[in-house]
This record gives structure tokens, sequence and C-alpha cells, in this order.
């Protein structure tokens, strides 16, 4: 088996150990936590006194650990006082009160324990305070456009950026190959469905699995577009489809603790404050937010780049929200410490019209923090305009704000 190392995340790994902390990696089915794990045993598995404790939940040879009980034990058979243990667990979230195991071996001596979990509420409520301050957690994404073209050994191109923004980034695609439409779509489609009913039907025992579906496309077809839960049942009911705004709040954070979808709040950037109303939503795997609205289409290019810029923003490190202005809004204001940026995404600006409409929002903010301006327009290179810098889509990709 071919791992290639994710270099970004196995240093985030790596900088946990010895910590003891217990090393959480969360993230959508099929975005490569495992192989995470696994390149993480290849890299350290060489040292003398490294013992690895694997435990893969997806693997029938482990089905019989269902309980905490039945972890201990395999772990205790396992553990070798004399060596460094490394207690590796995929898909812990299937063993039932594994946290009160975990929580314990996490104090003993020359031990490290690293997760993997499908759910982003696997750490909430009181699980979250059992293990408060004892974990790190990591979100792993699809690949990065740079990861991208080291998994399908591509250089950088027009070619390669498109099918990256039609195909995606789940990295089981270097194997399935991206050169046969046919088999990216059905591949993309047993993802899809795998994640539907495993981290959203069954998890939360959906019986109304039409509306389910239905209700995925609308958010698909209006990925980067403000959104609320009432407008959305008030549309829904246009088209004949009773439902209620608890319903729908509830279906949306169903996809959100499965990863499929991100919901951004907006912030008022003139009350500096943080908007109740209204937000955004954007995919986790742009291949998957195209496969669910059927493929590539002419006009979902801006709301695909949108996409894209997003989930590169959260793999930079920032947290980010919609701002909003009085005379209308800006794409992203991203935040890090002693840190913040404003981001307008674009397709192709190539009149005036165009130029006032996006450099404009960014003009009417009355502070020095920095400004960008990120499109596919064709021949660019990275200029500025008034103080704003306008980058390609491909540079930021690439290079980030450098």
């Amino acid at each position: 088996m071919n791992i290639i190392t994710r270099k970004y995340y196995a240093d985030k790994v790596d900088s946990w150990i010895g910590k003891e902390q217990i090393i959480v990696l969360v993230g959508q089915r099929r975005v490569g936590k495992s192989y995470v794990i696994k390149d993480f045993i290849a890299r350290h598995q060489r040292e003398s006194d490294a013992n690895m404790i694997y435990i893969d939940k997806e693997k029938r040879s482990f089905k019989f650990i269902q309980s905490c009980d039945d972890l201990d034990t395999y772990i205790d058979a396992h553990l070798d006082a004399d060596r460094h243990n490394y207690i590796l667990i995929d898909e812990v979230q299937d063993i039932v009160g594994w946290e009160k195991s975990l929580r314990s071996y996490r104090t003993e001596d020359n031990i490290d324990i690293i997760i993997t979990g499908s759910n982003s509420h696997m750490l909430s409520g009181e699980l979250g305070t059992m293990l408060s301050g004892r974990y790190e957690q990591i979100l792993i994404q699809s690949l990065t456009y740079n990861e991208f073209l080291q998994f399908h050994n591509l250089n950088d191109s027009d070619d390669a950026l498109w099918k990256y923004l039609n195909y995606g980034g789940l990295p089981g695609l270097a194997t399935v190959g991206i050169n046969d439409d046919e088999k990216v779509w059905e591949y993309l489609s047993g993802i899809y469905n795998t994640v539907m009913l495993k981290d959203v039907v069954e998890r939360h025992s959906i019986r109304n699995i039409p509306f389910l579906h239905n209700l995925i496309a609308f958010l698909a077809d209006t990925a980067g577009k403000l959104n609320s839960a009432s407008n959305i049942a008030k549309y829904m009911k246009s088209q004949g489809v009773d439902t209620s705004t608890n319903a729908i709040l509830s279906y949306m954070s169903y996809f959100a603790e499965a990863f499929l979808t991100a919901q951004v709040a907006r912030y008022d950037i003139h009350g500096k404050k943080l908007l109740d109303t209204l937000g955004k939503t954007y995919f986790g795997d742009i291949g998957l937010r195209n496969y669910i609205s059927g493929g590539e289409r002419h006009g979902d290019k801006e709301k695909v780049i949108e996409n894209i810029v997003y989930h590169h923003l959260i793999y930079l490190g920032y947290e980010v929200t919609v701002g909003q202005l009085r005379a209308g809004e800006v794409d992203f204001v991203c935040r890090k410490p002693n840190r913040l940026i404003y981001v307008q995404v674009a397709w192709i600006i190539d009149n005036e019209d165009t130029v006032k409409r996006e450099f404009g929002a960014l003009q009417s903010i009355p502070d020095a923090y920095p400004k960008y301006v990120i499109s596919a327009t064709p021949l660019l290179r990275s200029a500025d305009y008034e103080g704003i810098r306008h980058l390609h889509l491909r540079e930021f990709l690439t290079h980030g704000f450098e």
C-alpha cells in the first residue's frame, strides 16, 4: 500500500506527541483520516522503542471490540511496559464508552493516543466535559489543490485546476483515476450514499429519506448564498413539501455533524458582532457538492470557486464568517490571533461594473486591515487596485496570501 504523507497533518500530529493529550482526527468519511494514522505508523514504527496498538473499527477483525471493557482488555493485552505505546483507534465512536478507557490510559507513562471520528459531536456535551482540556482536535479536510496535484501526479495547469474544481479532493480518487467521468461520479455517488446512510440516516433514525435528499440538493444548488431555515421551509412548501423550520434546522445540523456541509454565520462589520439570522452553506468536498447538483454546470463556477476558497481559508488556519455591511456583503471575514483580513471572491473580473462591485464592497470597509479579491480571471497576475490585492485563484491555492 502506497501512502503519501500529507505533511501539514503529519506535522500537526507529531507536534502533539508527548504532550499528554488525546489527538482526535475528525472529518467527513473518506477524507483520509485513516491514512493520516497509517502514515503515522509507517513513519514511527521504525523507532526501536515504538509499540503500535492499532484498532480499525471498520474491519471485521475488530468487530468484537464493542465496549470500553472490550477495549481495555485488548489494549492491556498489547501494552509493552518497556516501550513507548501508541494507541491508535479508527472510527472510535463505534465503541460504547470509549472515552472512559482513553481518559485513563492518557494519564499513564509512555502512552500516546490518536483516534479518528466521522461525527463532529463525538466530543460534545457530557463527553466533551469528561475529556475537557485533555484532547487536541485536528480537522482533516479533503485534498488541497497542491495535494491534489501530488496525489494525481499532475503539473499545475488550467486542466488540472478544472479537474480539481469539478471532481474535488477526496484522496480515494487517486486510486479510481480522474480520466473517466463515469468512474469518478460512480465513486462520488458511493461516498455520498455512505455518508448519508451511516452518519445521517442511521445515526439520527431518519425516516423521511426523500426529503433529506431534496434538502441536500437544495443546499448544493444554493451553496454560497445567504439562507435561513425559515426561508428554506417556505421554499419547500411552495414546492408542495410540508415541513417546519425546526425540521430544517435539525437536518442541516446532521449534515454539518457529518462534515458533509459547513454552516457559516454572518458578521456585522460595522457593529463588530455575529448576526443570528441568515448564513451560508458550503460543502466539505466540492466534488460531492457537484455530484449532488448533477455534475459540471456552467452557471455554477462562481459558487464552486467560493466553496473552494472557503475551505482553503480554513486550511490556512482562519476562523471564517460572512461579512455584512450596511450596503451589501463581503464574502469572508477571516481571523487568526492578531490578524484580520477581508476576502471577496469572483469568477471573472473583466469590466468596470464588475470591478466596482467586487472591489467596492471592500473599499467601503472603514479600517486598514488587508483586503483581497480572488478570481479566476484569465492572464491575471497579482496586482493592487487602490490598496486591495487582486490574486488569481491558482496563486491563492498554491501560495496562499504570500
